[in-house]
């Protein structure tokens, strides 16, 4: 049983690997080859694209946990990685009303797939293993932002212009990538617990029909679902998701930034000349390895008392500022919101390869720091409601990542910075202030606890 498991904790990270192979370096670069196609009639837009996925997305994680009880793990994951790859299929002869279409569709896969990962992660885990089970899924992830964005690199290196040929081999070959992880899931075998393996033991028959099992698989199904909706509402009006409501709305704004806007921001500077393409492939690198060094470094800190949760939110939090204030020097104003062109402001500074590329791998480290915290905070409070806590913070981040990556195409560089110091400032603040809360009522616990143990003594 534990080797099935294992081999379905594998098939299930190599499976996310292609597909989010494929889907990362689209979003990647998907605003640049919206800028480079040669057809009038194509009239999208990759800011708005993105907007409307995660817009999709967020809403979607309300109903995603029914069709998978429904349905299983191994086929909404199956089908949503068919919802993936004809997004990407889409790039090879796009036209606006098909490009619109699959954005809708791939947010609502984005919430089942996520939905379901996390089911049949734990499906597939105990306690002893879960941990391990966790970073064995989230480093082969986290290799996604890898070799796509490496072939990018050595493909557009030294072109200024994306011909068509090039952009259909490349979608071509990513169709192909996300193909192969939808059939992956295929490849998942089923591991039922004890209980629920309801069988005769004479006869070896299902006590129950097929279609009884199924009903009453749905029914419990939405009677979970209704219970966990009152849950998140009952959870919003709690005092640490209201703190930190903040935060998770600036990881949106950061998220869309630094997943679909540098990276173009990047290529739209003509001060890097004929690199400037090449670069948004080394730039996705660079901060994928941002993620994975942060998500190593901040796990390992996080274990050591003295090194206290609010110093490592802090850190983050200036790891970020740092790179905004640099990303301000350095990329010209207008490289988010020119179309055709390449850039025709000037930054204060020369722009500079090294910096750019040292402002991804800020932005991936101050990401990771900032979320692994997030999500240990959640996890350690709302321990006994984690399903439902999740789902607020998924569903702020994506709703404030729609927003930032509809206004991405029309405000210059400066404003959208300062939207996010300004937010990643307060939300800093109620951060502090959350954890302070937290830590004193561990104290005020562990304090009450020591007392009665001493009157219990003294008695």
């Amino acid at each position: 049983m534990a080797d099935l498991r294992i081999y379905n904790v594998v098939i299930l990270g190599l499976g996310f690997l292609f597909i989010f192979t494929a889907f990362t370096t689209c979003g990647n670069i998907e605003q640049t080859i919206v800028k480079s196609l040669d057809n009038d009639t194509f009239t999208g837009s990759g800011y708005h694209s993105l907007g409307i996925i995660y817009g999709i997305f967020s809403f979607s994680n309300l109903l995603a946990p029914t069709v998978v009880a429904i349905i299983g793990p191994q086929f909404t994951m199956f089908f949503s990685g068919i919802l993936y790859s004809g997004y990407v299929a889409v790039f090879i002869t796009p036209s606006t009303w098909s490009f619109y279409f699959t954005s809708v569709l791939i947010g609502i896969g984005a919430a089942m797939l996520w939905t379901a990962q996390g089911h049949f992660l734990v499906e597939n885990s105990d306690a002893s293993t879960i941990n391990r089970n966790t970073g064995m899924f989230w480093a082969l992830l986290q290799c996604s932002m890898l070799f796509g964005n490496l072939y990018i690199y050595f493909d557009w290196n030294g072109r200024r212009i994306i011909s068509d040929r090039s952009r259909k081999t490349i979608f071509i070959g990513l169709l192909v990538t996300s193909v192969l992880g939808t059939l992956s899931f295929l490849a998942l075998r089923k591991t039922l617990p004890p209980e629920e393996e309801m069988l005769n033991e004479e006869e070896g028959q299902p006590l129950l029909s097929s279609r009884m099992m199924y009903k009453q698989r749905a029914n419990s199904a939405v009677q979970d679902a209704k219970s966990e909706f009152k849950m998140i509402l009952q959870l919003l009006k709690t005092k640490t998701i209201l703190l930190l409501s903040c935060c998770m709305a600036y990881s949106g704004l950061e998220l869309s930034f630094y997943s679909g806007v540098y990276g173009t921001c990047i290529g739209a500077t003509t001060e890097f000349g004929a690199a400037a393409k090449g670069l948004i492939g080394i730039s996705g690198i660079v901060v994928g390895i941002g993620e994975i060094v942060g998500g190593g470094v901040f796990g390992l800190v996080c274990k050591n008392n003295r090194f206290r949760r609010t110093s490592v939110v802090f850190l983050g939090m200036v790891v970020h500022f740092v790179a905004f204030y640099l990303i301000y020097l350095n990329i010209p104003d207008d490289a988010p919101v020119v179309l055709k062109t390449s850039t025709l402001n000037k930054p204060y500074l020369t722009p500079s390869i090294s910096i750019a590329l040292l402002c991804s791998f800020l932005l991936g480290l101050g990401d990771s720091c900032f979320n692994t915290q997030l999500y240990s905070i959640l996890g350690r409070v709302y321990a006994e409601q984690s399903a439902p806590a999740f789902a607020i913070f998924k569903f702020i981040q994506s709703i404030f990542a729609a927003v930032a990556f509809f206004y991405s195409g029309y405000l210059l560089l400066t404003w959208q910075l300062l939207i996010m110091v300004i937010l990643g400032f307060i939300g800093l603040l109620f951060k502090m202030v959350s954890l302070l809360q937290i830590l004193g009522s561990v104290i005020i616990h562990h304090t009450f606890h020591n007392l009665m143990e001493l009157f219990l003594d003294v008695c």
